[in-house]
């Protein structure tokens, strides 16, 4: 079994499979292979309006509107049941890019002190290899693009036009505050956008097929407060009522939550932008575009870094040609599985390491709901993000296996907090609503700043706020399981409860299972390899 092997080993075997991809065919090589579109948001979860039109009114995507992404999705295929493998923005993307469970990513698996292995085969060099034209604007795999990374090398970034779309809020407000009207100054920031993809396309040899990744940052964190308001017009008391439990229904949350979606729409505007030129330059009926984002909001209870839905359920939309358009499905998608979906796209053949699955049966079908049987769970999964975030650099490891009507979840490090440590906050001079705001590493550091967390702090010993911070920061049992169909919001553990320990039986072994296949780190020496840092060397010491 693969979990008897190093994924070092694993690594060094897949490396033969390379030159194979470049000789291997499918049925889209038989025609004129499509160009790929792949935009993808930092921090953006599942907020858009096709969702909302979906799931029906009542829920935060009642106050935000995405008509570029709507467009796509009605022109292609919908995705209801999107999940990352994880809700860390690197093991995210490192998964990604690799097509495999980020806990086989070696030091990609981690935030701080994450390192590329060039070994990893990643879909963006295997489209290259098969003579694509490739490009990228802004974050693909992360910390940094070093030159081992997927993208890495400068002579694929576009980016010189600028990049005052990733602190759009920021650039906005400065430039109406200059005099620009509103319209003006979005303008000129999209325009940037514009630019740099206008250049990716001039530079393109004539006739040869284009990958090219958009990745702003702008969805992530810091944004200007009351700008969801001042440049959208989501007027934070329109979410009122409709903010799922697990978060406090006060203004200054509401107000929070409106700026984030602001900045959903600014990538939105982005996403117009790029349709916009694919049209002028007469390559919009042969690209494959899809639109995703890397995990759940940050600064949220149950977003970034929770393996709950908000932080791993995400959009997905995916459109263009091949692909049977005007449809919802039902499918259990995992974003890994975009890679070899896009291998196959550009006429390869994704290397067997790859543990994700392709995702053209489902793109061609013609049916809706559920069309492949055997996509009814996803795994995600978590261990370091913030190296500082607990004594001694240690992670928070947890695994969970999600389907339609439960979510089961392992914590297998419960004596830690699932956030971080409570730094100072029992001590004489606890940090003050204005750090917590702005520091993300004063306290609870595996959560970002903002001022939702900087409420939940404040208001941690009161009536009104003590709750929302227990459920939120406080230490986690081992094991986690929730009703979906009583509990979409997995409020409630039902782990103990004696009605479910046949289900809770039954998920944990089907999860056990495929970690154990799957070669996961994790299950070996007690989890060394993750409970060590720098993590250097082979998985579990070997």
């Amino acid at each position: 079994m693969i979990a008897h092997y190093s994924l070092r080993w694993l690594l060094a075997a897949s490396v033969g499979l390379l030159a194979a991809v470049g000789l291997s065919s499918s049925a889209l090589a038989e025609g004129k292979r499509p160009n790929i579109l792949f935009l993808f948001a930092d921090d953006w979860g599942r907020q858009a309006s096709a969702y909302a039109a979906l799931d029906g009114p009542g829920g935060i995507s009642d106050a935000v509107q995405t008509p570029n992404f709507d467009q796509l999705a009605k022109q292609g295929v919908l995705f209801r049941n999107a999940f990352v493998n994880a809700p860390s923005c690197t093991p995210c993307r490192s998964s990604l890019l690799s097509g495999q469970y980020f806990w086989r990513t070696g030091r990609g698996a981690i935030l701080q002190g994450a390192v590329w292995d060039p070994a990893i085969p990643s879909w963006p060099m295997l489209v290259k290899d098969r003579g694509y034209h490739l490009g990228k604007s802004w974050k693909v795999w992360s910390p940094g693009t070093p030159s081992d990374a997927p993208y890495g090398q400068q002579q694929h970034a576009y980016q010189r036009a600028g990049g005052r779309i990733n602190q759009f809020s920021q650039q906005a407000t400065r430039l109406v505050a200059q005099g620009e009207s509103l319209p003006d100054a979005k303008a000129e920031l999209l325009g940037e956008v514009r630019e740099n993809f206008q250049a990716f396309l001039a530079d393109r040899p004539a006739d040869q097929p284009f990958c090219y990744f958009f990745g702003p940052t702008n969805v992530h964190r810091k944004w200007v407060r009351g700008s969801g308001l001042a440049l959208w017009g989501i007027d934070p008391d329109s979410l009122k009522g409709k903010l799922p439990p697990f978060l406090p229904d006060v203004p200054v949350v509401r107000q929070d939550l409106s700026d984030y979606l602001g900045e959903a729409q600014a990538f939105d505007a982005a996403i117009g932008v790029l349709v916009e030129e694919l049209r002028r330059s007469g390559e919009y009926e042969n690209t494959l575009i899809a639109v995703s984002g890397d995990h759940g909001p940050a600064g949220f209870p149950h977003g970034k870094c929770n393996l709950y839905d908000f932080g791993v359920r995400v959009a997905l939309a995916i459109s263009g040609p091949g692909v049977q358009g005007g449809r919802v499905v039902d499918d259990f998608v995992s974003l890994p599985d975009l890679a070899p979906t896009f291998v196959e796209a550009a006429g390869g053949t994704a290397p067997s390491v790859m543990t994700a699955r392709n995702l053209w049966p489902v793109l061609k079908s013609t049916e809706a709901g559920l069309v492949d049987p055997e996509r009814t769970w996803v795994l995600t999964g978590r261990e370091r993000h913030v190296a500082k975030a607990r004594a001694g650099q240690l992670p928070y490891p947890q695994r969970a296996i999600r389907t339609d009507d439960y979510l089961f979840i392992i914590n297998f490090r419960p004596d830690r907090y699932p956030l971080g440590d409570p730094f100072l906050l029992d001590s004489d001079r606890p940090p003050t609503s204005q750090q917590v705001t702005e520091n993300t590493f004063v306290t609870l550091p595996d959560e970002d700043a903002g001022p939702t967390k900087a409420w939940l702090v404040e208001h941690r010993n009161d009536s009104q706020g003590k709750t929302f911070f227990d459920h939120a920061y406080g230490r986690r049992p081992r094991e986690e399981l929730f009703d979906l169909k009583k509990d979409p919001h997995q409020m409630h553990n039902v782990a103990e409860d004696a009605a479910y320990q046949s289900v809770a039986a039954k998920l944990r072994q089907q999860l056990l299972d495929e970690l154990q296949r799957s070669g996961d780190p994790r299950l070996m020496q007690d989890g060394q390899f993750f409970e060590t840092p720098p993590m250097s060397g082979p998985v579990g010491g070997k």
